[in-house]
This record gives C-alpha cells, sequence and structure tokens, in this order.
C-alpha cells in the first residue's frame, strides 16, 4: 500500500545534512547486546508496524512511502547508517548496538516521540523475552499478528477540515546565541541530566508543577539568569501531543503541536509555585481541543503551502523561511512524551536517552523510564553556559540531579532525494 506524503513535507523539505530530521533513541540495557535477539526482536517488531516498512519514492511529481520489503537493518555500532539509503536498505528506520547499548534511529517526519515509544515497547518485549527467557506480560503492547486498524494508518491531518487560528503577533524572542562568546561555538552537544522521578514528581507537586512546564519553567529561569539585562522575551514551546485532540490515539505519524510559555517580566520575582501555576495556565488555554486542532489546521496549510510550490527546491526554500520565523519567535523547546510505560521490560534498561535536532538552539528531551527522568539538554553549541545555569536551578530548588555524560550530538545522515 503506497502513502502519499503530506503531514511528512515540512520535516522532509527541513531536512540537510547538517541537520538530518531524526530521532534518535539509545537505550542502555543491563547486560551485553545478543545480537541474535536483537535480529529476532526488530524482525518481529517490523512485522507489527508494516507502515514503517517503507521506501521514499517519487512517483507523478509526488512523494510516496512505498512498500519495502527489505529486512530493516541492524549494525555493529554507536554510529548508525545513512537512512533512506542503500546501507539502510532504503528504509527510513534502522537500528544498531554496542556492548549494552540498543539504538533505534528513525526519520521525524513518518513518527514523533509517541509513535517511536510504540516501536520500541514491541521491540523490548520481544527481546528481553528471549534475551532472558522469561514470559512478559503482552497487555498494552502491539504485538506481531495483531489486527491493524486503519487508524494507525491513515492521516488524519490530510483529509479533514480545522478551525482557522487567530492570528498573532509576538514579538521575537531572546536567542541564547545572543550571549557573548557563543557567537563561532557550532559544536551540537548533548548534556544528560537524571533525576530521580519520585523526588522531581513530588517536588512538582509540592509547586503546582508538572514535568513539562517544570523542566520549561527551570530553563526559562536559566536563560533569564545567564541573560540578566535582556529586554527580549524569553519564550518555550512545550511540545503537544495532538492525538487527543484529534481523538486519534493510533495514529503513528508525527503529531507535535506547541504550547509556548512566555517568562514574562512581571513573573520574575515570583516564587516558583506561583510561575508555576502561570506556567500551567498558559499550558491549559493552548491544550484545548479547539486550540490543538486550530495549532493542527495552520499545520495543514504549510503542508498546503509546500505542495503549491512547483519545485523541490523551492519548496526547501519555504520551509527554510518557516523554521526561520520559528527560530526568531522561540528561546528552546521542551519535549515530553510521557511515562515511558515499557512495563516488565524496564527492570532491564539501565539508562534511556532521546537526541534529536529542534529549530531552537536549545531542546530539553524528558525521558521517564524506571523510576528516573532523563534529561537530555541538547544545544547547537557546546559552552556549558545554560546548562550551569539549568543545574543551579536544580541546586537552589532542593532537586537532586546527576550529570551523567557529555556527548557530541551524532545523528545518521538522510539520503535526500533531490540530491541523488
Amino acid at each position: 500500500m503506497e502513502q502519499k506524503l503530506f503531514s511528512e513535507l515540512r520535516a522532509l523539505y527541513s531536512t540537510d545534512q547538517d541537520n538530518p530530521n531524526e530521532i534518535r533513541i539509545r537505550i542502555r540495557m543491563r547486560d551485553l547486546v545478543d545480537p541474535d535477539a536483537l535480529r529476532h526482536a526488530v524482525d518481529s517488531t517490523m512485522e507489527r508496524y508494516p507502515y514503517f516498512c517503507v521506501e521514499l519514492q517519487k512517483k507523478d511529481g509526488a512523494f510516496v512511502f512505498a512498500e519495502n520489503h527489505r529486512p530493516v537493518v541492524i549494525t555493529h555500532s554507536l554510529e548508525g547508517v545513512e537512512l533512506n539509503a542503500e546501507a539502510s536498505n532504503y528504509h527510513m528506520i534502522a537500528f544498531c548496538w554496542w556492548d549494552n547499548w540498543i539504538i533505534l534511529d528513525v526519520f521525524h517526519g513518518m513518527t514523533d516521540g509517541a509513535g517511536a515509544y510504540e516501536i520500541l515497547r514491541t521491540m523490548l518485549y520481544y527481546y528481553c523475552s528471549e534475551r532472558y527467557r522469561v514470559t512478559l506480560q503482552e497487555k498494552g503492547i502491539r504485538l506481531a499478528g495483531d489486527d491493524i486498524s486503519a487508524e494507525e494508518w491513515v492521516d488524519p491531518i490530510c483529509g479533514s477540515d480545522f478551525p482557522t487560528a487567530e492570528r498573532t503577533q509576538m514579538a521575537d524572542a531572546l536567542n541564547p546565541l545572543s550571549c557573548p562568546g557563543l557567537e563561532n561555538d557550532h559544536m551540537k552537544t548533548v548534556f544528560s541530566i537524571s533525576v530521580s522521578e519520585s523526588e522531581f514528581m513530588r517536588f512538582n507537586l509540592d509547586n503546582d508543577g508538572s514535568p513539562g512546564t517544570m523542566v520549561a519553567l527551570l530553563l526559562s529561569r536559566a536563560i533569564a539568569r545567564v541573560n540578566p539585562e535582556t529586554q527580549l522575551p524569553i519564550r518555550i514551546v512545550l511540545c503537544v501531543n495532538q492525538r487527543k485532540a484529534l481523538h486519534t490515539p493510533l495514529a503513528h505519524q508525527s503529531l507535535v503541536g506547541g504550547a509556548y510559555l512566555e517568562y514574562k517580566e512581571k513573573m520574575r520575582s515570583w516564587p516558583i509555585d506561583r510561575q508555576a501555576t502561570a506556567y500551567r495556565g498558559m499550558v491549559f488555554a493552548q491544550t484545548r481541543e479547539e486550540a490543538v486542532l486550530a495549532g493542527v489546521g495552520s499545520q495543514k496549510g504549510i503542508s498546503q503551502l509546500l505542495l503549491s510550490r512547483e519545485t523541490d527546491q523551492e519548496r526547501i526554500g519555504l520551509a527554510g523561511q518557516i523554521n526561520s520565523m520559528a527560530r526568531r519567535l522561540l528561546s528552546a523547546t521542551v519535549s515530553y512524551v510521557g511515562k515511558a510505560n515499557y512495563q516488565e521490560a524496564e527492570r532491564y534498561i539501565r539508562d534511556f536517552r532521546t537526541w534529536t535536532t529542534a529549530t531552537t538552539d536549545i531542546l530539553i528531551e524528558i525521558s521517564a523510564v524506571n523510576g528516573r527522568f532523563t534529561l537530555d539538554m541538547i544545544q547547537t553549541f557546546s559552552d556549558p553556559i545554560y546548562v550551569n545555569a539549568f543545574l543551579r536551578e536544580l541546586d537552589e530548588n532542593g532537586i537532586r540531579y546527576d550529570l551523567q555524560d557529555v556527548n557530541r550530538l551524532h545523528l545518521p545522515e538522510i539520503r535526500l532525494p533531490w540530491t541523488v
């Protein structure tokens, strides 16, 4: 079955060699990886997700995902392979492993964090069952042999009508790179911070917060700490899963909107619980169903606008303009899919990391696995000035943390069809 690309178009035309639009999830297992068990687990998993077993093709001037019956590639490396290329059997998804790490790479236009979690939930079920010779509970896990409903396949954005979003004027936001000394720092870097899930949730409960809004608030305070004299707004987008508003919980597409959280000047002297209440209110107003659907309508309009251009180069240029506009309006991004809920497989997981790219220069990806929150602070630069300010916010609010490691951001390349 061919799938004509629609909601995937912005991600596709925003991809380039410097910014491969991918999700890379790194899972550190308790024990060394068994490559045979991993091969069986991936094969069984991909049987369950035929809509991810596809090859990008162009037919009659339009991009489509066509069925791809080649095996999904697994490599013994930490580097991964180029997606949409011979090395990946022309898939937009691949796995790799090294020692006790298992890594998933997938094109972000094809799915989002929620969709990637479903893939991993299935893969970990099969892998841990064989690797540890245990019988795991199946409830809540998609398995090979299931009936796959149309809701999993069909793009919920393409054929539907949505309310029109009100046009609002937003002033340009503070760009973290305006801090002196960062102008020539171009090394993309990930700082991985771990905190106890129970302790952080208790802190949220005491201060009227939630994981996503609280991390966004602490990041806002950190940015303000580094830029105390700024007159520009500090504005963070908190990613929003649109499936609930669309009434399509099973959809596999990348369905991510955003709630804009502005750290207003008058808020900066407030205690943190009052600030958190204000942020919660902003999120509540922007995640009402009508507001989310209006955002979906705007995204649909972007896809239609891209299709109105005649050539791939024109579409690439337009996608670049749209991303540049978003960059001007935002200081940073925070993304939280929600508790991973890998169920009984979680006891075999030691660490969990989520890496990707964003239109902003700072992105925090929040993962909740096996009793820990991991905050992957992803920057387009290496200087830890904002990381140190963020860690001071944790310290001063009594939140214990562990800076686990610092890595250069590596995402495998995607072969771009217009460069072939």
